[in-house]
């Protein structure tokens, strides 16, 4: 599993497809992605997104990484960063952020490569 991380708008799908030799046709967006589609994927990206809906939605995220290393070990994650700047002031905002936050950083911890993405550079923050 490898994870792609980094700010809005850094260049982390185009980097994906340039470096990690991922194409188009084998990504899928979050925003639309269903709860099942993640561990059928090859990547996702807007995966911030996922997690967002999911909260809407109400699914249940326990032991996510750990199911997602049983069902899909090789699928490759794309996220925003939320953590950074303000504390939002809607309870929601705030709830959305820790939550991503929190899930990032539990699949971060089983992932094989964790690379950060800022103004298209990519530098390998974890690589087991």
């Amino acid at each position: 599993m490898k994870l792609v991380i980094g700010g809005a708008f850094q260049g982390k799908k185009a980097y994906v497809k340039q470096h990690l030799k991922i194409k188009e046709e084998d990504m899928a967006d979050g925003k639309d992605a269903s709860y099942e589609a993640l561990f059928h994927c090859k990547c996702i990206y807007h995966f911030h997104e996922w997690i967002k809906k999911g909260i809407e939605e109400k699914w249940d995220f326990k032991n996510l990484a750990e199911e997602l290393l049983k069902r899909n070990p090789e699928v490759l994650i794309i996220t925003n960063e939320l953590g950074y700047g303000v504390v939002p002031v809607d309870a929601f905002d705030r709830t959305y952020r820790e939550t991503t936050g929190r899930i990032c950083t539990e699949i971060a911890a089983v992932c094989e490569q964790v690379i950060r993405v800022s103004c298209g550079l990519g530098m390998v923050i974890k690589d087991a």
